[in-house]
């Protein structure tokens, strides 16, 4: 079957994204593990009825987001409060220890927005253009920014305290 060829391709390709993902919404191995495949089986559910009206990479990010704010609310409503893993970053074997630790605090805070600030600020993180992150998450391009500019102030204050 090509599609499922194409699929598998399109999946190995964007592998590293949808990790990312898994990672910043959950805490746990086991449960990183599980939204991946739940974000690889949504990515097959809708796959037919990609139109590539937008780029590959965005309906990735699109899709994978969504599932994972989705999965959170459903585990929100079973548990009273999920914690996150504190490792994020994937890190070379020898790094400056102050950078480590600003980095670690950074993310810490980051983790703490709420699901759609949270969501915004990892496709920031990965260098996308605000129009980008409009086109995935269904905001304007100006809101985009705005909500990009009131988090950056957020985190500042927070960092600062």
């Amino acid at each position: 079957m090509q599609s499922e060829k194409e699929f598998i391709i399109i999946i190995k390709s964007h592998q590293g994204i949808l990790y990312k993902v898994a990672k910043m919404y959950t805490e746990a191995p086991e449960d990183q593990k599980d939204l991946y495949q739940e974000i690889v089986y949504q990515l097959w559910k809708s796959f037919g009825s990609f139109k590539n009206e937008s780029k590959i990479g965005t309906w990735i990010y699109r899709v994978a987001l969504n599932t994972a704010i989705s999965q959170l609310k459903k585990d929100q409503k079973r548990k009273s409060k999920i914690s996150f893993n504190e490792e994020f970053i994937d890190r070379i074997d020898q790094v400056d220890h102050l950078v480590e630790e600003r980095i670690h605090l950074l993310y810490k805070h980051i983790k703490a927005l709420s699901l759609v600030e949270k969501g915004i600020m990892f496709l920031y993180l990965e260098g996308k253009s605000h129009s980008e992150i409009a086109q995935i998450t269904g905001f304007s391009t100006s809101n985009v920014g705005t909500r990009i500019g009131r988090i950056k102030k957020k985190l500042q204050k927070q960092l600062k305290n």
